[in-house]
């Protein structure tokens, strides 16, 4: 048996979840997310507590047990609370700015670049410091990927440093060239 898959998701206060066969439907404070679960598991609703099942042992159903029931899981916790990933940027010049809902990259290209984020997401960066970036929404892998994309805009490179990482991220560094003796 899956271990987390077993556990069951405790449900906050103004949040309510609607299953109609193996689609689920959580509303919130912060908005409604939907999705629909393959046929290996069972939802079902236990209280004030959602309970994820297998619906047989196939090999499927076991795999995919524990992802539906964290899937369910971040469904719940982001109509509740949120997501949010932090970005900083490190390199001499290196600046974002936020205009309306486009986020602008200054990061040593010729010509800046403009990401415009998909619905749902947010991007702030703060006046003081134009090198944090924050992308915040009520779906965990939407942000996920938005802080991916970008991130991949200028990755932090080995030797000095510079790029775009996650906050709290520690890039290794490569020692450059050793000179003629």
């Amino acid at each position: 048996m899956s271990r987390i898959g077993k556990r069951p998701i405790p449900l906050p206060a103004k949040v309510t979840v609607t299953l109609d066969g193996q689609s689920v439907v959580v509303k919130g404070p912060k908005g409604e997310l939907s999705r629909v679960l393959p046929s290996g598991v069972v939802v079902m609703m236990e209280g004030d507590t959602v309970v994820v099942n297998r619906a047989n042992e196939s090999r499927p159903a076991r795999q995919q047990h524990g992802l539906c029931r964290t899937l369910v899981a971040n469904m719940v916790e982001g109509v509740s609370t949120g997501f949010q990933k932090k970005l900083e940027i490190q390199g001499v010049g290196y600046r974002a700015a936020v205009d309306g809902r486009i986020l602008t990259l200054n990061v040593g290209y010729s010509l800046p670049v403009k990401i415009d984020p998909p619905a749902g997401i947010t991007i702030e960066v703060p006046k003081e410091k134009n090198t944090s970036v924050t992308i915040s929404g009520i779906d965990k892998e939407l942000v996920g990927n938005t802080a991916a994309k970008i991130r991949d805009v200028r990755p932090p490179e080995v030797y000095k440093g510079k790029g775009i990482r996650y906050e709290g991220e520690v890039v290794r560094r490569k020692a450059g060239k050793s000179g003629k003796k």
